[in-house]
């Protein structure tokens, strides 16, 4: 943590008056499980509030940034902001994915790469900032870290990977592509859906997110990547 503590200075001149919720925010339930005699918190707590803030900063720039844009469009463009794939992106941006807490298996299954828990870490590290800095200092940090982002407008289009995927594999005839839930996990505020895709009845690719649809695009990811591979 100590480490932590100081690339917060030195990035952002951030210091926590209350050091525990810094460690909470880092904490990953896997690490909380296998330390259960310790009592250690782990972040869903602050990551359920973190969303929360987030929501609202984000709507609060897009209204007064885009004053003509109807509700829909401004929905759509917040949805592409704040999903997982692009927190975990601002998460590796800070390079927190460094300092996350996690459990022995979920660390050795590539868990430090995976969107899913950098997604919820960026959420849970605003829940902690919001608990003790004060929203000002959240919106402060978000203008620094994300705004710069959205101005250079890279979150106007998001890459559809389940129809590239389609596109890929039909260029030679009908093929059959699936999309099964392996899992689901967690609280009800904040759950876990683990999805594989299967071509033709051959599992091709795995995804995890928080919504079927984000942990099926997440699977079609990672099939395309392997079949565009294979192709050349």
């Amino acid at each position: 943590m100590e480490d932590l503590k100081r690339a917060l200075l030195e990035q952002f001149g951030l210091v926590f008056a209350d050091a525990s919720l810094l460690e909470t925010a880092f904490t990953h339930t896997s690490f909380a499980n296998e330390h259960r005699l310790l009592k250690i918190s782990h972040n869903e707590r602050l990551e359920f509030l973190g969303d929360a803030v987030l929501q609202l900063i984000i709507s609060e720039y897009l209204y007064k940034k885009y004053p003509k844009r109807p509700e829909g469009d401004l929905s759509k463009l917040r949805s592409m902001i704040v999903r997982e794939e692009s927190l975990a992106g601002f998460t590796r941006d800070c390079q927190f994915d460094r300092y996350v807490k996690l459990g022995r298996g979920e660390e050795k299954s590539g868990g430090r790469s995976r969107d899913t828990i950098l997604g919820d870490l960026f959420e849970a590290f605003l829940g902690a900032l919001l608990l003790d800095k004060g929203v000002e200092t959240v919106k402060d940090f978000l203008y620094q870290v994300m705004i710069p982002k959205v101005e250079a407008g890279n979150f106007e289009r998001v890459t559809d990977y389940k129809t590239k995927l389609q596109e890929l594999l039909q260029v030679n005839g009908d093929v059959e592509i699936l999309y099964q839930v392996i899992s689901e996990s967690g609280p009800a505020h904040a759950k876990n859906f683990e999805v594989a895709v299967r071509i033709n009845g051959r599992e091709a690719g795995q995804g995890q997110g928080r919504s079927k649809k984000l942990a099926e695009q997440e699977a079609a990811k990672n099939a395309f990547e392997k079949e565009s591979h294979s192709c050349f």
